[in-house]
């Protein structure tokens, strides 16, 4: 049957792109893992939506399982194989097929890495402002299957609001098409919002009409040292309300991830000493630079006569911004001290994220095996990040952890994840935050348009 069904592939999209045995195993799973050998069937390499319909079509007449690779950034092992799939990677449908700079929108192959739409976007002078720290290798196929969000929620939104037409193949080779520049179409169900957020277990995306802005001609920053988390959100309030509009981004910082974050892995200085429980870095985007700043400096002056600000440090060049935002992104110089990482992304309501992080921080530093615990995260929008250092990889410890860590979100309306998705790593926590009604739609929507559960099977459900 094997044998039958690689030939059916290579008669489909040519031998040239499709990879077996020894060209597989020279492939990975994930960017993190690349000195694993990949296990699959076949390794495809399809370089158009005719392609990818016309291998839908073939595997799903063989009862052939898929999964779809971007950039292979993903945190919740929603590209990780059983050796029994055929995998299609999209690394080359790489094409920004068109910049409209009057509707402001970007039309692009799913292939295409966020770091060169970005690029891209700057030529024309407009701005696609999804921003994280794996924008030189995340996809936007990827990034639109995951709904990721970033660093810039606060003011953009995330993925899903930033996507205006999709054009995705469903699990039998049928062409859902909707490229579409308008940002307002009430014409029934928004079937593009089915595809963003489904982690490629409802269809494969092709392509995507992005929605871009104006770039901001100013750009500021400042690190604000805290030590009471009611002191946060008051700052939070301040600079949201005195800023406009213009708050583009709200990050917190812990104690001990600012110290690993500056520290011996760490390509750069701490902005500020290691004085404060809380490290908050604020950025402001509009169109005056200097009057902008001002305004930032201004509302830090304020914060810090309050006295819910204690200690603060703007950037006045365009190389302390790239220094206060490579603390925030460079989390490797925080993995790097961790003999084995564990990684969470939680969603919490913004007044009890406080107590509730210090509560869990205190109950898995009590865990043996568990070394330290580092909190970070998009405060403005209540997504926390945790990274745990452990000594071991043991299954039980990662489940003791999990299971701390998840254990509050349930009774806060929280989620068990702000923006990494579900994948495999997740599936059986996604009752703390989704009604057996909701995961019993999801269900539902995944029989129907993928009846044999072909696309990523075993994950999200």
């Amino acid at each position: 049957m094997q044998d039958i069904l690689i030939n059916k592939l290579i008669e489909v999209i040519g031998t040239e792109n499709v990879l077996t045995g020894s060209d597989v195993a020279e492939r990975y799973y994930h960017i993190w893992k690349m000195e694993e050998d990949l296990q699959a069937k076949a390794y495809l390499l399809p370089k158009t939506t005719e392609d990818i319909s016309a291998i839908m079509r073939t595997c799903h007449l063989y009862n052939q399982s898929v999964i779809v690779y971007g950039g292979l950034t993903n945190l919740v092992g929603a590209t990780e194989t059983r050796g029994d799939e055929v995998i299609i990677s999209m690394e080359r449908m790489n094409q920004i097929l068109e910049t409209d700079t009057i509707s402001r929108t970007m039309t692009v192959e799913a292939g295409v890495i966020l770091e060169n739409i970005q690029k891209a976007a700057q030529e024309e002078g407009l701005l696609f402002p999804l921003n994280f720290g794996a924008k030189g290798t995340a996809q936007i196929g990827g990034i639109i299957a995951t709904n990721a969000g970033g660093l810039r929620v606060l003011r953009y939104g995330m993925t899903r609001q930033n996507i205006l037409g999709l054009e995705a193949v469903l699990a039998d080779g049928t062409v859902i098409s909707s490229l579409k520049k308008i940002i307002k179409d009430n014409s029934a169900y928004d079937l593009k919002q089915l595809f963003v957020g489904s982690e490629g277990t409802l269809g494969v995306i092709t392509k995507a009409v992005l929605k871009l802005s104006e770039a901001p001609k100013s750009r500021n920053s400042a690190f604000i040292g805290v030590n009471d988390f009611d002191h946060v959100v008051k700052l939070l309030k301040h600079m949201d309300g005195g800023l406009a509009g213009m708050l583009s981004g709200f990050e917190l910082i812990w104690n001990p991830t600012y110290r690993a974050l500056t520290g011996e892995f760490a390509s750069v200085k701490a902005p500020l000493p290691y004085d404060y429980k809380y490290y908050v870095l604020v950025e402001n985007m509009g169109s005056d630079q200097e009057a902008d700043r001002e305004r930032l400096e201004g509302l830090v002056a304020e914060a810090l006569e309050k006295g819910f600000a204690l200690d603060a440090v703007i950037a006045y060049t365009e190389s302390d911004l790239q220094w206060f935002w490579t603390v925030r992104e460079d989390v490797h110089a925080m993995v790097a001290t961790c003999p084995v990482d564990q990684h969470f992304d939680i969603s919490l309501p913004i007044p009890e994220i406080g107590r509730v992080i210090d509560n869990i921080v205190a109950e898995v530093e009590q865990v043996e095996g568990c070394l330290k615990c580092y909190p970070f995260g998009h405060i403005a929008d209540g997504n926390i990040h945790l990274v745990m250092s452990k000594a071991n990889d043991d299954q039980a410890l990662t489940d003791k952890i999990n299971d701390i860590v998840y254990a509050p979100l349930k009774a806060l309306g929280g989620s068990v994840s702000a923006e990494h998705g579900i994948g495999s790593h997740k599936k059986r926590y996604l009752h703390l935050c989704r009604t057996d009604e909701e995961i019993t739609l999801m269900r539902t929507l995944k029989s129907a348009l993928d009846p044999k559960g072909l696309l990523n099977p075993g994950k999200v459900l």
